[in-house]
């Protein structure tokens, strides 16, 4: 999992991190969310990519996701297959599939993620989050070179 020089502690760092961002957005805080970005940060996504240098503009696409999450019956989500590569003492790269849940526990959806993460003196940070199909994500049959 961790690379020659890259400690397990910045690997549970990186995991935590995640952990904490997913417990997060399942409230649909905007503010809270926000946070976890590094400025500026970069989305990718089907329908394009979007560069946002503060976190002000991030929200112009986090909020209209998180109110239609909610219109939806949104309850949590979870980051499911994560892979984890530390490619360098300061980035980080995270494959998986964020699974999405209705309040009453039923299935909403499902996506592939990566994460680019970066550390700072306040400690990992998404720089580049990447919305993909969710067979896309590592596992046995489809492992990350």
């Amino acid at each position: 999992m961790a690379s020659a020089g890259i400690s397990k502690d910045d690997a549970a760092g990186v995991m935590q991190l995640l952990t904490d961002y997913y417990r997060t957005f399942s409230t649909l805080d905007l503010q809270k969310t926000l946070a976890f970005f590094h400025e500026p940060s970069l989305l990718v996504g089907p329908q394009g990519v979007f560069a946002a240098p503060t976190r002000a503009e991030l929200a112009v696409v986090f909020a209209p996701t998180m109110e239609a999450l909610r219109l939806r019956g949104y309850g949590w989500s979870e980051l499911t297959q994560p892979n984890l590569n530390l490619i360098s003492a300061t980035a980080a790269l995270v494959i998986g599939v964020a699974e999405r849940y209705k309040t009453d526990g039923q299935p909403l959806d499902r996506a592939g993620v990566t994460y680019v993460l970066q550390t700072i003196d306040a400690g990992w940070k998404i720089a580049v989050l990447i919305l993909h199909d969710p067979d896309v994500a590592p596992s046995p049959k489809n492992p990350v070179a």
